[in-house]
């Protein structure tokens, strides 16, 4: 036995054959589409390795996105205390911990277990340039691409395949749960993102339902709900006015929305998604999520750009970002507000697109 693999030696009749197991953990903490563009490095650990068993730690509040995932022996959880989990990690006694978080707090754990560990490489000083001086070193890679760079030393490489997503039975949503109007198709748009500079303004969100001109399914956490409401009461007064609904018949105009911000789970939205037309999204998980399953993804940039990596993965895609402005992009993550106060990369977004 060595201490990157564990070798059984087995004796039938006259032969030997010699099995080897690696125990592997992989590490990532947050958020959901971080989380799920990691899913490559999964299925190819597991289908490239011998006998591997793949564990995989995360926070308990995205338990979701691994539940159903066949290529995942055991799953670990972080709660209130790192402590905790450190404990019952020091009891797998994995052979090496795959690190695509790179924080403090994996460097605990990596040292806690004090096995051979590769990192992600996170190119925080190529993004310090771009946001600060507007110099451009990142490599022409997709984070996926780099995620998997880490796993290259074990002789994992990517596949032809793109990224996973498991939805469990239970969690399928059926076309009945709808509105009657949406059971025949809709468009999705995925209108959250962790920081308000990621997401388009009300006034611009019902702008781009309306150029959509299809019914429109709303999808977001609960922070999203008031949001959804506001989008989905203006084209429900625009529809019922009698003054305004020959107007709309007479300019072709479609569009429907409903609110489903806040009432489905993750595995649930995923469902929605899977069964839609076509997908609008901020730079959000539901994005990634939505090119797992092939769907064609409009996404929509703010303060953040796709040079970072973060783009929908081997689907089909349109990019709408305002490349006229110097102080994009101005954060690696996101503000609360726009630091300049205009707001101009989502103001004066184009929506240039086109849906059959």
């Amino acid at each position: 036995m060595t201490t990157a693999i564990k070798g059984i030696l087995c004796q039938f009749d006259n032969f030997e054959f010699t099995f080897f197991m690696m125990k592997v953990l992989i590490l990532r903490f947050s958020s959901i589409g971080d989380i799920v563009l990691t899913s490559p490095v999964v299925r190819n650990l597991k289908t490239q390795l011998d006998e591997a068993q793949i564990h995989y730690a995360t926070k308990h509040e995205y338990r979701e996105l691994f539940s159903a995932n066949p290529y995942i022996d055991k799953m670990h959880y972080l709660g209130e205390n790192l402590g905790v989990l450190i404990r019952e990690l020091r009891q797998e006694k994995f052979d090496c911990v795959i690190d695509l978080h790179h924080n403090f707090r994996t460097w605990r754990i990596k040292n806690a277990l004090a096995v051979k560990s590769y990192s992600f490489n996170k190119l925080n000083i190529e993004k310090w340039l771009i946001v600060n001086l507007k110099i451009n070193h990142l490599p022409p890679l997709h984070i996926v691409d780099r995620y998997m760079e880490t796993v290259r030393p074990l002789g994992v490489k990517m596949d032809a395949l793109g990224l996973d997503y498991f939805i469990p039975e239970a969690d399928e949503v059926p076309l009945d749960w709808l509105p009657e109007n949406f059971r025949s198709g809709y468009v999705v748009y995925a209108l959250g993102a962790q920081h308000a500079t990621k997401k388009l303004p009300v006034n611009r969100i019902i702008e781009l339902c309306d150029k959509i001109n299809k019914p429109v399914l709303l999808l977001g956490g609960k922070e999203d709900i008031a949001v959804g409401e506001a989008v989905a009461n203006f084209f429900s007064r625009i529809g019922e006015d009698p003054a305004t609904r020959g107007v709309l018949a007479e300019l072709s105009k479609h569009t429907i929305v409903y609110n489903g911000c806040g009432k489905f789970s993750i595995n649930q939205s995923a469902s929605l998604v899977k069964k839609s037309w076509y997908v609008f999204a901020h730079d959000t998980g539901l994005m990634h999520i939505a090119a797992a399953f092939k769907k064609e993804v409009f996404s929509l940039w703010g303060n953040t750009i796709p040079a970072f990596g973060m783009y929908p993965f081997r689907t089909k895609f349109t990019v709408l970002e305002n490349n006229r402005l110097g102080c994009r992009p101005c954060s690696k993550i996101g503000f609360e507000k726009c630091p300049k106060g205009h707001f101009r990369c989502m103001n004066e977004l184009t929506f240039d697109f086109y849906l059959p």
